[in-house]
């Protein structure tokens, strides 16, 4: 598939990410969380990789396939939100979508933060 990063957006829900064609809302692919149980709390991406993470497990996907890459457990660091960070180099805007929780009042907001 030779698709434009560009041209994909990503929701992620109750343990699952979706890609979609962003000029059609055709749905590209589908991924379920084989570890874990929730929401997915992150959704980072670059021109190779789409992290993703769903209640302190750590995934690596192909961002136009949805293919795993790679899992990482990161035992011992406990479960909740995390916050994903990456530099490198940046060809197209992305955006990354970070979900706070409160766990008193189990409520979530959305952040997007956009590149050029």
């Amino acid at each position: 598939m030779n698709r434009p990063l560009t041209d994909i957006v990503y929701a992620g829900f109750n343990s699952q990410v979706v890609a979609l064609n962003q000029n059609t809302g055709e749905i590209l692919w589908t991924w379920k969380c084989p570890k874990g149980a929730g929401y997915v709390s992150q959704l980072l991406t670059d021109d190779h990789h789409l992290i993703v993470s769903v209640i302190g497990y750590t995934y690596c996907l192909d961002p136009v396939t949805g293919q795993q890459r790679w899992f990482n457990e990161l035992s011992g660091y406990g479960t909740g939100v995390v916050s994903l960070v990456t530099l490198g180099k940046r060809e197209s805007a992305h955006v990354l979508m970070a979900a706070a929780s409160d766990a008193e009042t189990d409520t979530a907001s959305q952040v997007a933060i956009t590149s050029p």
